[in-house]
């Protein structure tokens, strides 16, 4: 692939558990809502991908689509899927015989991307999970993608999700992360939707290649605020 050319979040306190099983996580604000969501639930991602896209998010995931080179037959994952957007044109791409899966924290949103697939008929397997505990064997897809997602992640957890995303790809297999840049002027997008952003996606190479990752590539996207990495596993 060519190169073409924010402020972690802290870790919320831990969840409680309701009388009925549940977790209850302590209040806390992202993208000035306060809610009791995890900070990683990727619910708050909705609205800023409609600024960072300026209302073309569709085109945004087409291009991270065709960024990660997805070929017929390959197994892609994608973490953080939320309702399953970039997840459905992995499967256009890669075929209705090859396994195709997302995970995201919100329940609500793996409620919508399984909706979403039933009634297209694509069979994607869409779970309820996070990064850092992925639920699939070793060696298990071709592709993993991430789409405006580890921006959420406190630094901690970008260590330990980008290792198991290694440890579920193949051999050779392939790494695309698409999300947002470091701003370089105080009225940049990322600061104005997160009050204050000092990491983006041009300090995730350091991370990838900690991971155990090899050839890792940084570029733009079509979208300004947006940039891309991507990487491999050796193989």
């Amino acid at each position: 692939m060519r190169v073409r050319r924010c402020q972690a979040i802290a870790a919320p306190a831990p969840a409680e558990r309701t009388p009925q099983g549940k977790d209850r996580w302590p209040q806390q604000t992202v993208l000035g809502k306060t809610s009791n969501r995890p900070c990683w639930d990727t619910t708050a991602t909705l609205p800023l991908v409609f600024l960072c896209t300026l209302g073309r998010a569709g085109a945004m995931r087409e291009e991270a689509a065709d960024l990660a080179a997805i070929r017929p037959g390959e197994s892609v994952l994608e973490v953080g899927c939320g309702t399953g957007e970039l997840t459905r044109r992995a499967r256009s791409r890669a075929g209705s015989a090859a396994i195709v899966a997302g995970i995201d924290p919100s329940a609500e949103m793996i409620g919508v991307a399984r909706a979403k697939s039933q009634r297209a008929g694509l069979g994607i397997d869409y779970r309820v999970a996070a990064i850092e505990a992925l639920p699939f064997a070793d060696a298990s897809f071709d592709v993993v993608l991430s789409s405006l997602m580890m921006h959420h992640l406190p630094e901690d957890l970008k260590h330990l999700g980008l290792a198991e995303v290694r440890r579920v790809l193949k051999p050779g297999g392939r790494l695309l992360i698409v999300d947002m840049k470091r701003p370089t002027s105080r009225l940049a997008l990322p600061i104005v939707m997160h009050g204050g952003m000092t990491h983006g996606v041009q300090d995730l190479p350091a991370v990838v290649s900690g991971a155990g990752f090899v050839d890792v590539e940084t570029g733009d996207t079509r979208f300004g605020p947006l940039g891309f990495v991507a990487a491999h596993v050796p193989a």
